[in-house]
């Protein structure tokens, strides 16, 4: 599942998400388990959302309590990423950035879907803690970089986000955008400015 070969769909590619976006992690599940498998596990690739779903709820049946202490304790606390939540409850409204789908009126930064929230200089402070290795104790990034890489890329109804560290310039570059669409304009718009940004840190 953390390399995207499990052939679980992204619940992102039901018909109705971007028409009806689900409420909660249940009906977000629902939505993935609606549609049929991509492929035979380990036989191909799908980046699927679904997989750090289930990924979350494996992670708290191991612990035997929720993953989101474990990250708190493991990770956000060591780092001192203050502006980390591990859901919307946990935030100020008024402190996060409206989300807008094209040609919908609705503001999405109140739709709860389970996920982290984190400003971008937090997640600039992870990103470079994942690739010096000050995140890792001992073994652990042996582990981690045979499985993932140190980077992320993601998109939801109001959101997308690019966060990549660049080593020639030691450099970690964060973009968050607050619009999306449905054809993928604004996302091929988004690689078309971060490139840009990148060239121009290399000047």
């Amino acid at each position: 599942m953390l390399q995207h070969r499990s052939g679980i769909p992204n619940f992102v590619d039901h018909p109705d998400f971007w028409t009806k976006p689900p409420k909660n992690k249940q009906e977000i599940l629902e939505y993935a388990l609606d549609l049929p498998a991509d492929f035979e596990p380990g036989e191909d690739y799908g980046y699927s959302n679904t997989n750090y779903i289930l990924i979350s709820d494996l992670i708290d049946k191991t612990l035997g309590y929720n993953h989101q202490q474990y990250i708190k304790e493991e990770i956000l606390n060591p780092l001192g990423l203050k502006n980390t939540f591990g859901s919307l409850h946990e935030v100020n409204i008024d402190n996060v950035m409206s989300g807008y789908y094209v040609g919908v009126e609705k503001d999405f930064k109140t739709e709860d879907t389970g996920l982290m929230l984190a400003t971008a200089e937090d997640v600039g402070v992870f990103l470079r803690a994942l690739n010096d290795g000050s995140v890792f104790n001992e073994g652990e990034q042996e582990i981690y970089s045979s499985i993932y890489v140190y980077e992320h890329t993601g998109l939801l109804v109001g959101y997308q986000s690019i966060a990549k560290y660049y080593k020639d310039i030691d450099a970690v570059v964060i973009q968050f955008n607050n619009t999306t669409n449905f054809d993928g304009y604004d996302w091929n718009l988004a690689e078309i400015v971060c490139h840009r940004i990148i060239k121009i840190l290399r000047i």
